[in-house]
Formats: structure tokens, sequence, C-alpha cells
């Protein structure tokens, strides 16, 4: 069978489609026909040796994908840790969800990583639940305008959260701000800690979701409203999170890590979340956001338009 296969730890150049064998079944797996795979900014780190665990090269990319269930003919969308950019793979069958009516496979694709992360962030900084009497939450969502920051900003809407969101340019935002975003920030031209503070007379906000980590980190804790949360699900620059302990201890705040690797293994945690995300679904509520879609031969392309930042919403790879 055909896949994309990482060659080397050297960056998405490292990228090749290649012949590989058929995977292996293990017991309380499901083989699956792949139609499309979500790309995830987790794959380029894959790419450089930056995802923690990453195996030895060559490997099979990808993590997330949609497709057909060998055994039954249904149509899944899953997760796996690694090789699920092929034209099979090998998935977990409590990391298989079925497709909602009326989605493509590239939606489908775009769901499980995006919409898991999203909703957890929200489980994780207590928004699930109704704020306090007088009381709206508020979200500050970096990277609005990519795959989680979209999905972050649906679901905080049906939540009723308050939302700020940043993104490079004025275009981005004006399309997320038709999913639900009242203040959007232009991070190239206005410095965010100082725009939350105005906006919000000086409060900040009860959780900021946040992937880029360097000095970010430290700069989203003085976002951060008294008891406030940093939800930290990665580490896009490359660099590791500063903390500004000063902001810490003023506000009685934290930094609680997000890792939908190991909180996908926790059902306790995951079959609530998937109620609840597949209820919305159905309404017609959710609706993954597809920035761009391209054929697997072209992924070099698809990985390094996402490592530039210069993706709207969800980069889906075409495989079967």
């Amino acid at each position: 069978m055909k896949a994309l296969v990482i060659t080397r730890l050297s960056g998405p150049d490292s990228l090749a489609v290649q012949n590989v064998p058929e995977p292996a079944v293990k017991a309380r797996q499901t083989l699956v026909r792949v139609a499309a795979g979500g790309l995830n900014f987790a794959d380029v780190m894959t790419t450089k040796g930056g995802y923690p665990g990453t195996p030895a090269p060559p490997l099979i990319a990808g993590r997330e994908f949609s497709g057909v269930e060998e055994n039954t003919g249904r149509r899944v969308m899953g997760y796996v840790q690694w090789a699920a950019f092929a034209e099979r793979t090998a998935a977990y069958s409590h990391m298989l969800w079925p497709v909602p009516n009326g989605w493509s496979d590239e939606q489908a694709a775009a769901f499980p990583v995006n919409y898991f992360t999203a909703y957890l962030g929200y489980w994780q900084a207590g928004m699930t639940q109704p704020p306090a009497a007088g009381r709206t939450h508020r979200v500050l969502i970096h990277a609005v305008a990519g795959g989680v920051g979209t999905a972050a900003v649906q679901i905080g809407r049906l939540l009723g959260v308050e939302m700020y969101g940043t993104s490079s340019s004025d275009e981005k935002l004006a399309r997320v701000s038709e999913l639900g975003l009242e203040h959007g920030i232009n991070y190239k031209r206005h410095d965010y800690e100082e725009v939350v503070k105005n906006l919000t007379h000086g409060e900040g906000v009860d959780a900021v979701f946040e992937m880029l980590g360097g000095e970010h980190t430290a700069k989203s804790l003085r976002c951060l409203r008294d008891f406030g949360r940093v939800i930290q699900y990665g580490t896009a620059t490359g660099k590791a999170p500063q903390l500004d302990l000063r902001a810490m201890y003023a506000k009685s705040a934290s930094v609680q890590g997000l890792w939908l690797t190991y909180l996908s293994q926790n059902r306790e945690i995951m079959e609530p979340a998937w109620r609840q995300l597949s209820g919305w679904s159905a309404q017609g509520k959710l609706t993954p956001q597809i920035g761009h879609v391209f054929p697997m031969e072209r992924a070099v392309e698809a990985y390094k338009l996402l490592e530039d930042g210069k993706n709207y919403g969800k980069v889906v790879l075409k495989i079967g």
C-alpha cells in the first residue's frame, strides 16, 4: 500500500510517498481504509524529531484520519499516535467515532484532534459548567484562525463564553468573527497583552488556550484574571514555555498541560466529551473549517503551509 513516510528527522522535506507493508492488526484494533488525513502542528514537529516519543525513521506520518472501517463498512473518523497517512491504518476501536451525517471525508478528518482538544481545554478551565451568577467566562485563544482555534470558537459560542483571539491577519480574524469570535487581535499590529488588559478594564480572562510556548506562556499568564488558567497544549515556537512567577503568585493563577495523546486513553474523560460533541454535531452546530486540501503527493507543500502559519482552519491530505 502507499503511505506518507518520514524518511529522516530533518523537517517536511524528508517526507516521501512510498510503498509499505500492510499494517498488522493487534487485539482490540480494527482496519480502516483511509480517505483523508488531518494535518496538525504536531505532525510538523514530528518531522523534526520534536514530538515526544517519535520513533526512529523511517515511519509512517499522521495521527488523524477519516475512512471506512473494513469489517463493518461504516464511515469513521479516528485518532492514532502514528501511521494515519496511509491507504490503510490499524486503529483501536475506542478511538474511532462515526462520521456525522452529511459530512465530507475532509470534514471528518478535521474533527478528532481539533474538537476534542478545544472541548477538553474548556473542560480543564472549568468552562463546560455555567459561571457564577453575574459573571461571564472569558477566554483568550491563540492562533484562533487555525484548526483548534476555529473549533474553540464554535464550542465557546455554544458555551456562552466571551472570546478573544489572536491571529496574524485581519482577513483571517474577519473569517473567524463569522463563527462567533467577539474580539479579534492582530498580533502583528498590536500587543495582545495590552489589548486584553484594555478591553477587560484590567480584569483579564479566565483562561488562555496557549500553544506557542516561549515568552507567550508568561504573557498569557499576565492576561489572566484571579485564579485563571493557561491551558498549554503545544509549543509551536519550538521554545520551552517561560513562566512569570510574579503573575502566578499575584493572581493565584496556574499553567495546566493538555496532551490529547494522554487524555485519549481515559474513557471516563473521552466518552462524556464525545457525547457532548456528537450531540452538537448532530444538531448542525459544529462545522469543521477546511482551509486547504492537498493530495498526499503534495504533502511537503501542505506541511510547509502549516509550518509558516499561512493556513485558515484545517489543512487536509487526500489519501485514498
